[in-house]
């Protein structure tokens, strides 16, 4: 079942999206907003599931499907806490502006809490006042849980897994470290993200979702050419389970909580960076690792931040090659 919102008042209009992502209906009889079915989501989702079923069969009004007139499918929510689920990518990144890693990264997830009272639909512009603050683009795997008890362990963390979608995540680089130096995280440096057009059942995703992960390539493109096909499902180095438990340590998550997997990264075949999709590697999901991998083999970072007018394309594929998410497709404004 895939559910997304139309773009209406600040928390949108929940409507369910054909497997396809052709057509659409309206879900408001059942609940106004994807918030209101998450908070009630197991009295609710059998008719959710109904209305769905009906879609595909064609039984019941319905509407063709724009991504641009979509919301995020969570328009604003009660909490966004991304993780570093890929301490490749983590490595990678330290490096790039001097900071050792710590050993316990690899034991320990890192995960940071974002600003949720607004993101961005999947084909919103990013809005970007200066450019010397070095935007990055971030594509990463999310979920939404239902309500986690405080202290929940994996398995219960996995069990409250909701809807499976993807954002870009922006990063503003040249800001970062002024504020780690300050030793009270991001704030200025995280500004709002922008999520997937769909959000899917875990049900529906079969067997590209299993053991906590999505088990398919995440696709991104700069400015129409491909820049990472990096496999989400391998070098994650915690699964959402593990990333659930970890929040849930000191207090119960809310329905709605949606946790991120931190940038896709895969390691290159000799066990070092990877490579760019020119050179035979899977690229990358973000820039800062690339200008890592050009630092490391040139003294110096090569490939500059996102501009204006510059645009970013991210989505995953189904095994016919159509997306599964929808596609999160943004210019730098």
């Amino acid at each position: 079942m895939k559910l997304a919102s139309l773009k209406h008042g600040r928390d949108g209009k929940l409507i369910i999206v054909s497997n396809d992502l052709a057509w659409y209906a309206d879900a408001g009889h059942i609940a106004p907003t994807l918030q209101a079915a998450l908070d009630d989501w197991d009295r609710l989702l059998p008719d959710l599931q109904n209305l769905a079923t009906d879609l595909e069969h064609e039984m019941i009004p319905m509407r063709r499907f724009h991504e641009h007139d979509a919301a995020a499918p969570l328009p604003r929510a009660y909490q966004w806490a991304d993780g570093s689920a890929y301490v490749n990518h983590v490595a990678l990144v330290r490096q790039a502006r001097g900071a050792e890693m710590p050993e316990s990264f690899w034991h320990d997830p890192l995960m940071y809490q974002g600003g949720s009272d607004g993101f961005l639909g999947a084909r919103d512009p990013i809005p970007l006042a200066d450019e010397t603050w070095g935007c990055d683009l971030e594509a990463e795997v999310v979920v939404v849980t239902g309500d986690v008890p405080l202290g929940a362990n994996r398995a219960e963390g996995l069990a409250a897994v909701r809807l499976v979608g993807l954002t870009n995540d922006v990063s503003l680089r040249n800001l970062i470290p002024g504020e780690l130096a300050k030793g009270f995280g991001f704030f200025q440096s995280k500004p709002a993200s922008a999520f997937s057009p769909v959000f899917v059942t875990p049900d529906a995703l079969g067997d590209w979702w299993r053991d906590g992960k999505l088990n398919r390539k995440l696709m991104v493109d700069l400015n129409g050419n491909p820049f990472g096909r990096a496999e989400a499902g391998e070098d994650m180095t915690f699964d959402f389970g593990t990333l659930i438990a970890h929040a849930a340590k000191t207090r119960a998550l809310g329905a709605g909580t949606i946790i991120g997997s931190g940038t896709v990264s895969n390691r290159g075949a000799d066990g070092g960076p990877g490579k760019p999709i020119a050179d035979g590697g899977v690229g990358y999901s973000c820039i800062a690792e690339l200008r890592t991998v050009e630092m490391l083999q040139r003294g110096a970072p090569v490939t500059p931040f996102l501009k204006t007018g510059d645009t970013v394309r991210i989505w995953a594929e189904d095994d016919r090659h159509h997306p599964i998410f929808g596609v999160i497709e943004q210019t730098i404004a």
